[in-house]
């Protein structure tokens, strides 16, 4: 396993953090402490919930594995999320003073916690003034509530705004940013990725697999079935695998992948994630397995060293169809250069 510094901060992480929003959901208890404890042997420290995973269970059963390994608790850097809804009323959600008091205090208590290590919020809110939100954060870390912030599913532009206006306040600053980010979602590049990399914000990508594509599931033009999230439930998510399914780029990807993995005689999955964990900005890539067969092969991708010439080949197939203007070939010289530097 390889580590890096959580974002701008002095923490070090695994480049591979464990997600945990299958816990008392695709994954029931006991399952999940076996994916914790097999995760802690293969040298991870970085373990990623919210509370609004399975309704809180997820980090009840991360806090009684916690207190039950008191060891391996002092090792591990624990993240949790707030912002949406965990009631019925009004002030139930959003980023607000109000609630996010009460939902961090949730959170520690369901995690058996003093403090947790980096506390996102989940998403942004329109509606609380960004400044409401960055000085609770700043009065939680200053109380020791918790050791950093960060943030999940924001825009460019708004992760820019929080830096700048944490600076001109003397608040703390956020350290990392989760993005849906994969070889099959790369839009993030545009924008997102140069905004963390001139903030200095660690990149935690989330579906790095883009819901089990890239380890080889699906076949084209042929409908899931079996022991897959799709096959499972049909229903679930056909929506969004249609389109995919349909378009040319997903299947040269997936050549693409194939060809690698065979190479290098591992698994397409490894290879998807190595080359994720290589990009620019990326402090650790998030693993979201459902069973101990999953995780055990998505960890094998630590070990796997991909050649400049593989990540050319799997960056060039990949290269998302940006408008001509400005994220096309006007603005791909400067996305490029930015990256590049930034790397």
């Amino acid at each position: 396993m390889r580590y890096r510094l959580l974002g701008n901060s002095g923490t070090a992480v695994s480049t591979f953090a464990l997600g945990t929003m299958t816990f008392g959901a695709e994954a029931d208890e006991e399952t999940s402490r076996r994916l914790l404890a097999r995760y802690v042997a293969d040298g991870g420290n970085f373990v990623d919930t919210a509370d609004v995973y399975s309704a809180g269970v997820s980090e009840e059963i991360i806090g009684r594995w916690l207190a039950t390994h008191p060891t391996d608790a002092q090792q591990l850097v624990i993240a949790t999320k707030g912002r949406f809804a965990m009631g019925e009323g009004l002030n139930d959600l959003g980023t607000s003073r109000r609630h996010l008091t009460r939902a961090l205090d949730d959170s520690l208590r369901r995690l058996g916690v003093e403090q947790i290590d980096l506390y996102q919020m989940h998403a942004w809110d329109a509606l609380t003034p960004l400044n409401e939100t960055l000085r609770f954060l700043d009065d939680a870390v200053r109380s020791g509530k918790i050791a950093y912030y960060g943030f999940s599913n924001f825009l460019g532009w708004q992760l820019t705004k929080a830096v700048h206006i944490a600076r001109a306040s003397g608040f703390a600053p956020p350290v990392t940013l989760q993005p849906q980010y994969s070889l099959l979602v790369r839009e993030v590049e545009a924008e997102i990725v140069p905004a963390a990399l001139d903030a200095a914000v660690g990149l935690l990508p989330w579906s790095p697999l883009a819901g089990g594509w890239l380890s080889g599931k699906y076949r084209r033009d042929t409908n899931p079935t079996g022991a897959t999230r799709l096959g499972e439930d049909p229903n679930r998510g056909m929506e969004a695998y249609r389109p995919r399914n349909a378009q040319e780029r997903t299947w040269r990807i997936l050549e693409e992948l194939t060809t690698i993995a065979r190479v290098h005689g591992v698994s397409q999955a490894q290879v998807a994630l190595a080359w994720l964990e290589s990009q620019p900005a990326v402090t650790s890539v998030i693993l979201g397995a459902r069973t101990i067969e999953q995780l055990a092969d998505n960890l094998g991708a630590s070990a796997v060293t991909l050649t400049p010439e593989d990540i050319a080949a799997l960056t060039s197939v990949s290269t998302p169809a940006f408008s001509d203007y400005p994220y096309g070939l006007a603005g791909a010289e400067q996305r490029h250069r930015a990256i590049k530097e930034g790397g």
